[in-house]
Parts: structure tokens; sequence; C-alpha cells
């Protein structure tokens, strides 16, 4: 299939396939899940747990599922400075964080 003739989900995972084509150290990688469903998140998501063990990865998501089960460490901005860095763990539990932003929703657990 043409490039464009994929639909939005499948079109930015051959832009990480791109990327991944230039071999490169670092990944970083801008809101990946943005307008995914579900399924396509998912995929992604797996895809970025086997890429850890080859490659840095600095992901910026609002996808806080997909951040919880990918990430070592977690830096939560807000207003553009840094609220607060640990492990998802910590940030989970930090209650600032979960007034900001993640509510009494249960979250990647």
């Amino acid at each position: 299939a043409l490039a464009s003739e994929l639909g939005y989900g499948e079109r930015r995972q051959l832009e990480l396939a791109m990327a991944l084509a230039a071999e490169p150290k670092f990944l970083l990688l801008d809101e990946p899940m943005a307008g995914m469903s579900v399924q396509e998140s998912a995929a992604v998501v797996a895809l970025l747990k086997s890429l850890k063990k080859q490659y840095t990865i600095l992901l910026v998501e609002h996808d806080m599922n997909a951040v919880f089960a990918l990430a070592d460490r977690i830096s939560v901005l807000v207003y553009g400075r840094i609220l607060v860095t640990g492990t998802p763990e910590e940030i989970r539990g930090n209650e600032e964080v979960r007034a900001i932003y993640l509510g009494d929703e249960e979250i990647g657990a």
C-alpha cells in the first residue's frame, strides 16, 4: 500500500519505522499515540517496549496508560516547569500529580 492510503495509526507507525531505519542512538517521540485507537495505541506500546532494550527513548505523551506502561522514570511538567520526577509508582502516588492530571482515575495499575 502507498503511504497515502494508510490509516492515521498506520502512518504514525510508518513514521516510527522510518526513524528506526536511520539507526538512531536515541528516539525522541512527541505524542506517538495521539489520535490512535486503543488497539493501535496498544500495538505501539508493545513495539516501544521491545525497543527499550536497544534505544534510549524520550517520550512526550498524554496517554498516561502508555506512559506508565513504558517509562522507567517520569517527569511531570506543569506550565513548562518540572513539578516532580520519579518512578511510575512514585508519580502514580503523588497527590499533586493526581490532583492536576489523574484525578480518581486508576491509571496503569
